[in-house]
């Protein structure tokens, strides 16, 4: 028996060497077949390590920390299997570690990112329906929820994503961008979880890692997708890694705190000083944000093998990377091209919040602008910025003049000359860092125009969560305002805007006019890949046409807010033989022949007959 004891007290001791391994297993036949696998305990370095199965070691990479060892093995050719790491102190084994080879998803390789066929509903988790009340408050997390907090833990959570899949199809949406769900252990204001403190573990007050697997599953039965939301810049200061850098320079660090000065344009400015540019990419973001040193190539190493293991284990249709224009360019562009040449048709959006064309359309994918300087971004899609600063002044702007009004938007568009790929733009009213829509609009003839707007234009329409129902929210007053707990999503809300019962008859006038709206463009190939034609506006009213060989659509928008009447002749070019356009909301037909006349601050969609 004293003999048993001591033998598990040993081996208890030995297994305790290895605190952590990540990533925690890979896959066989993937392009990455160079896996860099970091193990992580106390004093693990002491230790030489070799493998089973006749698997190459190809590096060995130990750093000022001996709490780390980086072992890269080669699993080109290597079936399936479980191979066995074996730590030894002077030849003598003292621990093993079992690694697993997976299976990688089927066909995955070719899977199809998403693209402007799309319509992306971004929704915060812990804001838009708690599915699961029993998850709220976890001990290995410290905020507990907190529903009275603005700012606080609310509790929703995947199971509550789940359960309102079929209020979001029913709608029109066909992809989801949950803000980050990994874990954020953030004493307080975590619930927004760009502070990520384990990036390979699913916060446990949002679900499981298998819960997120279960949501990509039900999005793909109903065939929808799934993107996630990565971070590349930093990690919250929780970061276990943080508390015990494996290298000084794994993040970037001063002789004293020093913030980003956020121009982002030294990333690119022929006249810019070294030092400015160098506190912009290394520069914290936030005091509570370390800063990832991309310039590592270690540090590269794990953001690539990580983003391309959740890609694999969680079967993602695409990536949105926050504050991607703050990272080492040339890192960034190198995690990027790794994916996308392990994914071809992986969609990735970058967001670049500049307000400049020119200054957005350098950091897309084959870009003539970066070309100038050899720079390649590689990143498939931006987020149109500068069409969202349009958007928010022009529906008050009633009166038509040279630099006001709708011409603001056409404005935007003259400039798509500058984007490599202006299809693959993602175009937004609002998201989850800017003012509320329905805040500076409350009128819902504005929501019409504006909604109109970004479904029938070029890219990739995003909606924000609760958008359709005219939620409201003043960031003025902090984040918390313009991320407000869905009605319907938590046990006794008197206010359920998840069923038509539910909602209130404002409500469900917002959601009539956006699913019908957006179930309409699900079938409509002119709209998702066709071209665009647009007349300079007149008296505040925008007309463009949407065509391919098949099939034209003619779109106005009325920013007067008095009704206008014009002629037709002058868009002979785009209306050619057509006699008369369908109005996909009324169903009547406007003969073309004849003068139109549209209402003040309205809409007319017009399939061409």
């Amino acid at each position: 028996m004293k003999k048993l004891l001591l033998f598990l007290l040993i081996s208890t001791a030995a297994f305790a060497q290895i605190e952590r391994v990540e990533p925690p297993f890979w896959f066989s036949g993937m392009n990455l077949s160079s896996v860099q696998i970091m193990f992580y305990g106390k004093n693990i370095a002491q230790y030489e390590v070799t493998v089973s199965n006749k698997i190459v070691i190809e590096n060995i990479k130990k750093t000022e920390n001996p709490n780390y060892i980086f072992v890269t093995i080669d699993t080109k050719n290597t079936p399936i299997s479980e191979i066995t790491f074996s730590f030894k102190n002077k030849g003598k084994v003292a621990f093993t570690h079992k690694y697993e080879l997976k299976q990688r998803r089927l066909n995955s390789k070719f899977r199809k990112g998403y693209d402007s066929s799309d319509v992306i509903y971004l929704l915060m988790p812990d804001r838009f329906a708690n599915g699961n009340t029993n998850n709220d408050n976890e001990k290995s997390v410290t905020e507990k929820s907190n529903r009275q907090l603005p700012g606080g833990r609310h509790g929703g959570d995947i199971d509550g994503i789940i359960k309102n899949l079929d209020y979001l199809k029913e709608m029109g949406v066909t992809a989801i961008w949950p803000t980050p769900l990994c874990e954020d252990n953030d004493a307080a204001y975590s619930y927004h979880g760009y502070g990520q403190s384990d990036v390979y573990r699913i916060d446990p007050r949002y679900g499981t890692n298998e819960d997120y697997l279960k949501l990509s599953a039900e999005l793909h039965n109903r065939g929808m997708k799934n993107i996630m939301d990565y971070v590349t810049n930093h990690w919250g200061w929780q970061h276990w890694i943080y508390k015990d850098l494996p290298t000084h320079d794994w993040i970037h660090q001063f002789p004293e705190f020093t913030n980003s000065n956020y121009r982002m344009t030294t990333q690119f400015d022929i006249n810019a000083s070294a030092i400015d540019a160098k506190n912009c990419m290394d520069g914290w973001f936030v005091p509570s944000m370390p800063d990832l040193n991309q310039s590592n190539p270690m540090v590269l190493n794990y953001l690539i093998q990580n983003a391309i293991w959740w890609i694999e284990y969680a079967d993602l249709d695409g990536f949105r990377v926050d504050t991607y224009s703050y990272n080492d360019k040339e890192g960034i562009s190198k995690w990027t091209k790794a994916i996308t040449d392990e994914y071809p048709n992986f969609n990735i959006v970058g967001e670049v919040w500049m307000h400049d064309q020119a200054q957005m359309a350098y950091w897309q994918k084959d870009s003539k602008i970066g070309a100038i300087e050899s720079f390649n971004s590689n990143l498939p899609s931006v987020m149109d910025f500068t069409l969202h600063d349009a958007i928010g002044s022009v529906f008050n702007e009633d009166k038509s003049e040279w630099d006001k009004g709708i011409v603001k938007v056409y404005e935007n568009f003259t400039n798509d000359f500058l984007y490599p790929n202006p299809n693959n733009l993602l175009t937004f009213i609002e998201n989850h860092d800017t003012q509320r829509f329905n805040h500076l609009y409350p009128d819902f003839r504005k929501y019409q125009m504006a909604l109109t707007l970004i479904a029938t234009i070029r890219g990739i329409p995003q909606l924000y969560y609760g958008s359709e129902i005219g939620m409201a929210g003043n960031k003025d007053k902090g984040d918390a305002d313009i991320r407000k707990d869905f009605p319907g999503g938590w046990n006794g809300d008197t206010n359920n805007a998840f069923t038509k019962a539910g909602r209130t008859e404002e409500q469900q006038k917002y959601f009539d006019f956006t699913s019908k709206i957006l179930n309409w463009r699900k079938s409509k190939d002119v709209i998702h890949f066709g071209k665009m034609k647009h007349y300079v506006p007149v008296n505040n009213v925008y007309v463009y046409f949407r065509y391919n060989q098949s099939e034209s659509v003619m779109v106005i928008i009325n920013n007067n807010p008095e009704k206008e009447t014009f002629k037709t002749n002058r868009f002979a070019e785009s209306i050619q033989n057509h006699l008369g356009g369908k109005d996909i909301f009324s169903g009547k037909m406007i003969d073309l022949k004849n003068d139109i006349t549209i209402e003040g601050k309205s809409v007319l969609i017009l399939e061409l007959k």
